[in-house]
């Protein structure tokens, strides 16, 4: 499994879809697996909620995307991939959050670009009264965030593109769009090699553009090597909680696994007294957090991770920081000086 997808509250639950093959450990034709949880620690995996079995998914199957609640209807916005058409957006729609119809108006949008081959990870929010999407795209080896609107989830009109720049690589992909007190946040990934894979922008958005504040476009939060894809979405007490992929493409399969892939443990954006940006581990995980860890030390100006005396990442620090630590199976998440420095990282 790879990006989280849908994250959303339906019906008393969280749920948490994810892109998924099914059959073997590494890439294939993607599905959506499906998940939920009372608490946001604890999960129950459900049956796979979306299979590629329509002409548009032909090809790629049904890659990332984001989940909406109107009237008390779920719907999953997705990346349906064919031989045909390439890359495009389809819905599907839950009464229940476990059985879900794709739309027979599918594919909802196709590629206003030349090439439909990067065109994905459609993101949907709600912006003075209308639905707003960003679509991750890219052309001409220059990386994009399109942006759509809607007054019904269904009918989508192209509104332009809310970021363009060669910087990003060929493509953009699972961009995101939030609010956070007064301040708009822009989120993405880039698939191509920069000193941070996952970029994010504080600023003003007035319903077609996104200008960043001085000082605050496309900085990172998250410097681990295993982190990527992220995505939020509102909880019910108006937390803004992100979770993302907890892997990354270099890393090799061990032998003899059978699954292969996590995501990183909730955790809430929030603005700190000055201002910053930052993530923090969600209050229902507080019990797990350690102050100290021993796969964690700081001296001489560097930040160390080491396991079984084997020094796994290291990071310049000019200030010894604050610390919080979590360990998993395998994995450290590691949060400094509030959260506005973030690892996440394999360890064995």
């Amino acid at each position: 499994m790879n990006d989280p997808n849908g994250l959303v509250f339906f019906k008393g639950k969280y749920h948490a879809f994810f892109q998924h093959y099914p059959h073997a450990p590494h890439w294939g034709q993607m599905h959506w697996g499906h998940a939920v949880s009372d608490d946001l620690i604890h999960w129950e995996e459900k049956d796979i909620a979306l299979f590629p079995d329509q002409d548009y998914e032909n090809d790629g199957g049904c890659f990332s995307g984001s989940a909406v609640v109107k009237d008390d209807i779920l719907y999953l916005f997705y990346t349906s991939v064919s031989h045909e058409m390439g890359q495009t957006q389809s819905v599907a729609i839950s009464k229940d959050g476990v059985v879900f119809e794709k739309y027979e108006g599918n594919p909802i949008i196709k590629s206003p670009l030349k090439d439909s081959k990067n065109f994905r990870d459609p993101k949907v929010f709600m912006y003075d009264g209308r639905y707003k999407m960003v679509v991750g795209a890219g052309e001409d080896n220059i990386g994009k965030i399109l942006l759509y609107g809607s007054d019904d989830l269904l009918s989508w009109d192209y509104e332009g593109e809310l970021v363009s720049d060669y910087l990003f690589g060929p493509c953009v992909e699972c961009p995101d769009m939030f609010k956070i007190g007064d301040k708009y946040v822009l989120m993405f990934s880039s698939i191509k090699a920069l000193p941070h894979r996952v970029n994010f922008s504080v600023g003003d958005f007035d319903g077609t553009k996104f200008t960043p504040d001085e000082g605050k476009a496309n900085f990172p939060i998250e410097t681990g090597p295993d982190f990527y894809a992220p995505q939020t979405f509102e909880a019910p007490d108006g937390r803004r909680i992100i979770i993302g992929w907890m892997y990354n493409w270099a890393r090799q399969v061990p032998v003899g696994k059978t699954q292969v892939g996590a995501f990183t443990i909730p955790r809430e954006m929030c603005l700190d007294f000055d201002d910053n940006l930052c993530m923090r581990p969600i209050r229902e995980v507080k019990p797990y957090v350690k102050k100290e860890s021993e796969f964690v030390y700081y001296h001489d100006g560097l930040l160390n991770v080491v396991f079984e005396g084997k020094t796994i990442l290291r990071k310049q620090l000019a200030f010894e920081p604050t610390m919080e630590v979590l360990e998993d199976v395998g994995v450290v998440e590691i949060f400094l000086n509030g959260g506005t420095d973030v690892i996440t990282t394999y360890i064995c």
